[in-house]
């Protein structure tokens, strides 16, 4: 989440669903979402996007709309629910049977040992159905640091797991083949998770992490079957043989285009307490235009029912939230939905952006103010001014780059650069990036910065440019809009800064800080946090950290957005889960005479 995000990146506004696809409370349960009837089975789902998913491979996917997708045929040991009228941020066990705490023995007295049960009944989908088992947690554990396609959250972790780095360290010397990559798995140990028996896993830690729990909820640390290396990771031809350990398996995907979903035999409702899984299929149709798909979920076309990675276009917000439209939903996030990244590394205007001085003038020449309007307003876009949302531990109030177009031309001036011309990397197909874009062109031209558009499909922007350090290395782009939400929820602090901020580890494609920002003192402070003896210690440091990274002007935050989602009025049951950024697939039910086709 890919927050995941994956996530894990929803922009209401950008229409595509945040990396790391986390946010704090829940929204309402909204419309005919609410109601108290009688729940129908069957039917097909029909879910309307612009984009794909990143990943079609639980362990790898780190993108919203990649969990969206994971959360019909991928189970976790704990995840979210989609409780109607709950907050839906406190994880429940999933595979797992219970949530380990002291009391249970599921964690140790020195909180560094948790142990894990695997509830039986929970099958994978091949021939013959078999039983998840802990063996297969240890796999997906593994898989997360292939060297084809690494997880791009690996920061938040790679010193919390024992073993962990060094075996990713080897495991980035293995051939990037079927065949090398399957022998270094079943070859190499990863100490810090270990298969105790069939049906207990056991994850040894460097240090305490109360966090632990909710950052298992992440599909990184899905159970992988043996039949997933068979195939590359993250390739197409695994996203169309994956077994299922779901509700639903996946019957065909044609990337950009089309995802088909059906019922999985293997799966007992009574192992499963998150999933009800009440229609019979689902098809997503990925080549509907932002404009088209609200068109058709509010005129009743018959294959309409859901959004699959956009979200209403920030125009026509303001007259739904007015008519108070029952099928309309907006929910809360912890998130910094969207940011503007720099390009640190980028070798244009004789690297002008390696320098923090240029970087902050650009800060200083950016109106907020005229980026939220464009996206829908403050009421959905409340300003974010530094790293973490408010929620989130550590977070404290600072504002160091208040709009003056004027101090950006005297800093500009000194650091030498007094005319710039700067690529900018959006995406075209949604209406809030692209009018993100033409605010942010237009604001810096007031300070004599010249800026030229790079258009890509939703589809390519992340897996194409942004997790592709050479692209910026090369200087295809300077600046870009991204999204990032946190891991977990409250003590989350790492979760935004390891995978954004931490240096040469946190590079994609193992993390996310996608304009390769490398600060020593940054770095330092970061590990002075994680390693902090005490919350409030933490707390301190954290917001020192914030800080530094503000001073750096590694990015430029606009706002802690509200998720808006809208479904056809044949949906009931629209919970929306934060994780998602959307209403949860795996629970809607659809009206018996409208059930799709």
């Amino acid at each position: 989440m890919a927050r995941r995000r994956l996530a894990a990146v929803s922009l209401a506004a950008v229409a595509s669903v945040v990396l790391a696809a986390c946010s704090n409370g829940g929204g309402t349960t909204s419309g005919s979402g609410g109601t108290a009837a009688e729940p129908v089975t069957g039917g097909t789902l029909n879910m309307l996007g612009a984009g794909d998913v990143d990943y079609m491979d639980p362990n790898v996917s780190y993108y919203a709309t990649g969990y969206l997708n994971l959360r019909l045929w991928s189970r976790q040991l704990f995840t979210y629910p989609a409780d109607p009228g709950g907050k839906n941020t406190a994880p429940v066990a999933d595979l797992a049977t219970d949530i380990p705490t002291a009391a249970n023995d599921g964690v140790s007295a020195d909180g560094k040992t948790y142990t894990i049960k695997i509830r039986p009944g929970a099958k994978w989908d091949t021939s013959p159905a078999r039983q998840v088992t802990a063996a297969d947690v240890v796999r997906g554990v593994k898989r997360t640091t292939n060297p084809v396609q690494p997880f791009g959250g690996i920061p938040d972790f790679a010193d919390l797991i024992v073993g962990y780095k060094a075996f990713a360290d080897g495991f980035n010397k293995a051939p990037k083949t079927v065949a090398g990559i399957q022998e270094y798995i079943e070859k190499t140990p990863l100490p810090g998770v270990e298969a105790k028996d069939d049906t207990t896993v056991v994850f040894h830690l460097t240090h305490p992490a109360t966090y632990f729990v909710d950052m298992l909820t992440m599909p990184a640390f899905s159970p992988a079957p043996v039949e997933a290396l068979k195939y590359l990771p993250a390739s197409t031809e695994l996203g169309n043989h994956y077994p299922s350990d779901g509700p639903y398996k996946v019957d065909s995907w044609v990337p950009t285009k089309s995802v088909n979903y059906s019922r999985n035999p293997a799966w007992d409702a009574a192992t499963d307490p998150v999933r009800k899984a009440y229609v019979d299929k689902i098809v997503v149709n990925e080549t509907v235009s932002q404009d088209s798909i609200q068109q058709q979920l509010q005129t009743g076309t018959p294959t309409a029912d859901m959004e699959w990675d956009v979200a209403p276009p920030p125009s026509q917000l303001p007259a739904l939230q007015a008519k108070k439209d029952p099928n309309l939903n907006i929910g809360d996030t912890a998130s910094t939905n969207p940011y503007v990244i720099y390009n640190t590394v980028s070798p244009n205007n004789n690297k002008a952006l390696a320098n923090p001085k240029v970087r902050q003038a650009l800060s200083y020449a950016i109106n907020r103010d005229h980026v939220l309007q464009v996206l829908g307003g403050k009421t959905l876009n409340p300003p974010l001014t530094h790293v973490l949302p408010d929620v989130i531990t550590g977070s404290k109030q600072i504002d160091p780059y208040p709009y003056d177009p004027d101090k950006a031309k005297q800093l500009l001036a000194e650091a030498g650069y007094p005319n710039l011309t700067l690529k900018f990397l959006y995406r075209n197909a949604s209406e809030g990036s692209s009018k993100s874009f033409q605010t942010i062109q237009q604001d810096l031209s007031k300070a004599g910065i010249t800026v030229t558009g790079v258009p890509s499909p939703n589809a390519d922007f992340y897996v194409k440019y942004l997790q592709v350090p050479d692209v910026a290395k090369r200087g295809v782009w300077d600046l870009s809009l991204s999204s990032w939400g946190a891991d977990w929820y409250g003590n989350g602090a790492l979760s935004f800064f390891n995978p954004l901020f931490s240096g040469e580890p946190s590079f994609p494609p193992v993390g996310s800080n996608f304009g390769l920002y490398n600060d020593p003192e940054t770095n330092t402070l970061i590990q002075q946090a994680i390693a902090a003896p005490t919350q409030d210690a933490a707390t301190d440091l954290w917001a020192k950290a914030d800080a530094r990274v503000m001073d750096q002007a590694a990015f430029y935050p606009l706002t802690n957005n509200k998720q808006a989602n809208y479904h056809a009025a044949q949906v009931h049951n629209a919970v929306y889960v934060p994780t998602l950024q959307n209403f949860d697939p795996a629970n809607v039910w659809l009206d018996k005479a409208k059930q799709g086709g």
